[in-house]
């Protein structure tokens, strides 16, 4: 369950139990003060449907889909409609090196040998030692490193001396071993081949060729193998180790990789993306912690994020080696505190998510391979891309079309467009309405009638929600879209309190004018309040849906339209017959009207002064 209907959830459950204390309360007090008990339950209940935000679910769905809409426009695919509201709160992001800071697309730059010169024999190993398949038309299907050693150029020449080679068995790759290993064999010879990470194919050879020679690899040579390493690294390269060891076997298995002689290293590149040093300034402007967890070395890792201006925390880059030892609380300070993670396992990447998920952050996901399925799975919201493996694919939220920083920055902006219009509604109706419910409940206790009927009731509330209905299309403030933003009950009652409040004392204002100055009966008396209830909640939409004043923050043109036609339905359905037959409307004197117009005007301007104050004081 993602943040987001958590949040529907604690927000229904905080609605419902509002509804049920002021239902039970209006009813009882209107029962013993002996106005009936049939029509004290049809009042309680007319008034607990007002209260209620009906029309929530469908704004929802409506907002949701607008920005799935939108977003899809911006090469963002969404497979999980509630996914879009977190998908714009997100404020870490968690996501791997290749293809998202680098270009993605490996290519085969370079060998080397122990001393440091070209040798055609690593490329033909690593052309053997090799998972990707080539169908018809040449075209070659694997993971990107072996896909980068069949495209290369060298290897178009070595195709006629890998036929000469037998494939007999072989291991396959994972990512606890970080290798692969093939048995191969070509006139009755038979050669183990262990292709990998350095660090991986170091740890199972106990010789090395240098100068043509085979030499035992003592903890000097292999520390000044390391250097070299290094080097190749701090220059961008990628490194693969090659090894290889005579085996007389008909099938291998894993507990084979010992004892294999390093030959030599292929070295890729894979260049940073031209444009991804302005998208991730737009991530951090929007208030978006990256974390890189690569399975990458550190060396190169270090060097993409400086290339990119990507900070490092405390200049330091985790192992994924140091998370093996860390107790529970250890590894989630890890996760917290680091924001680079390099030669790291998919169980790695799953903790890492867990954790920050644990520490109230909504974590959003970039992975495209099988091993990222768990944490695609654990996090806020899993994104992956179309060129991605099956089960990636299945397990994310959200699809990018391209894979880039740069579309799910749009993206995270168009979700934050939805989260702020959906606010807006509740923030509109839970306000008005329960001020205007309150107002209903707490002077149907001095009335000698009940203050409006139930049709009313629910005219009312129909009338006033059909213009929300259009609130999708509304601007959002640039202000708004600069950080993530989540829903908070508490923040919610206090506006529920603080503008209901409002709204009830200009209608207790409106009350005392019908009742004491004007003395209207039952019919005039319901009649206005209809129409000022309904034209208070369209007009107070335009100052409660921003923090700036008014004038300086434009409303879709839907939403006026809408607005304006109910705002006159309202007052039409009062001067015409259907109005009198079905809702006992009568005639409103121009005098009235004026009354209802000035109060308007002073309620909106009082909001519009209130609402300064309030979101100085609370932080929505």
């Amino acid at each position: 369950m993602g943040d987001f209907q958590r949040n529907v959830k604690k927000f229904s459950n905080f609605l419902l139990i509002v509804i049920l204390f002021m239902t039970l309360f209006i009813f009882a007090s209107n029962a013993l003060l002996h106005k009936g008990i049939f029509e004290s339950l049809l009042f309680a209940l007319a008034l607990a449907v007002g209260i209620t935000p009906e029309v929530l679910p469908i704004i929802m769905t409506i907002t949701l889909s607008n920005g799935a809409l939108r977003m899809a426009k911006e090469k963002v695919v969404v497979k999980r409609l509630v996914a879009v509201e977190d998908f714009g709160n997100i404020d870490t992001l968690c996501c791997d090196k290749t293809g998202t800071l680098t270009e993605g697309e490996v290519s085969l730059s370079d060998n080397a040998n122990l001393d440091g010169q070209n040798d055609e024999k690593l490329v033909l190993y690593g052309l053997l030692c090799n998972s990707a398949s080539i169908a018809k038309g040449k075209k070659i299907f694997g993971n990107p490193i072996d896909k980068a050693i069949w495209q290369a150029a060298q290897s178009a020449r070595l195709e006629s001396e890998v036929k000469q080679h037998v494939l007999i068995d072989r291991n396959e790759f994972d990512f606890e071993r970080k290798r692969m290993s093939v048995l191969v064999k070509k006139n009755n010879i038979k050669t183990l081949i262990a292709k990998g990470a350095p660090e991986s194919i170091v740890k199972i050879c106990g010789s090395a060729t240098l100068q043509g020679k085979s030499k035992t690899l003592t903890p000097d040579l292999t520390l000044a193998i390391q250097k070299n390493i290094d080097e190749y690294e701090s220059n961008g390269y990628r490194v693969i180790a090659l090894a290889d060891r005579c085996l007389e076997r008909e099938k291998i298995e894993i507990a084979d990789e010992r004892g294999l002689n390093l030959l030599g290293f292929l070295l890729f590149l894979d260049p940073p993306k031209p444009n991804v040093k302005k998208s991730l300034k737009i991530l951090q402007e929007l208030g978006v912690k990256i974390k890189v967890i690569s399975g990458d070395s550190p060396t190169i890792t270090r060097k993409i994020c400086k290339d990119v201006g990507l900070s490092i925390a405390e200049d330091r880059v985790v192992v994924g080696d140091e998370l093996e030892h860390l107790d529970e609380a250890e590894f989630k300070e890890y996760a917290h505190t680091y924001d680079v993670f390099t030669r790291v396992n998919p169980e790695h990447k799953f903790r890492i998510v867990e954790s920050l998920k644990r520490e109230q952050h909504i974590v959003g996901f970039l992975g495209d391979g099988i091993n990222d399925a768990p944490a695609l799975k654990v996090a806020d919201v899993g994104i992956s891309v179309d060129s991605a493996t099956g089960i990636a694919k299945e397990t994310a939220d959200i699809i990018l079309l391209r894979k880039s920083l740069g579309v799910l920055a749009h993206g995270i902006i168009e979700g934050r467009k939805t989260f702020g219009n959906i606010t807006k509604y509740i923030l509109n109706t839970i306000s008005a309405n329960y001020g205007n419910m309150f107002t209903i409940a707490f002077s149907s206790l001095f009335l000698k009638f009940i203050p409006l009927l139930p049709s009313q009731i629910l005219l009312n509330n129909f009338v006033s929600d059909v213009p929300l209905l259009t609130i999708s299309t509304d601007n959002v403030d640039e202000e708004l879209l600069k950080k993530p933003r989540r829903w908070s009950i508490k923040h919610i009652f206090q506006f529920m309190t603080y503008f209901g409040l409002i709204s009830t004392f200009f209608d207790m204002v409106l009350i005392l004018g019908l009742i004491l100055v004007i003395k209207t009966g039952s019919g005039l008396f319901r009649t206005a309040w209809f129409v000022e209830s309904v034209l208070s909640e369209l007009l107070i939409t335009f100052a409660i849906r921003t923090r700036k004043p008014f004038f300086r923050s434009r409303p879709s043109r839907w939403l006026i339209m809408t607005s304006v036609v109910a705002g006159v339905a309202a007052i039409a359905i009062t001067f015409l017959v259907i109005g009198h037959n079905l809702f006992e409307f009568v005639r409103i004197p121009v005098s009235i009207l004026m009354f209802i117009g000035g109060l308007l005007l002073a309620y909106f301007f009082t909001v519009e002064l209130a609402k300064k104050h309030f979101f100085k004081k609370y932080e929505l």
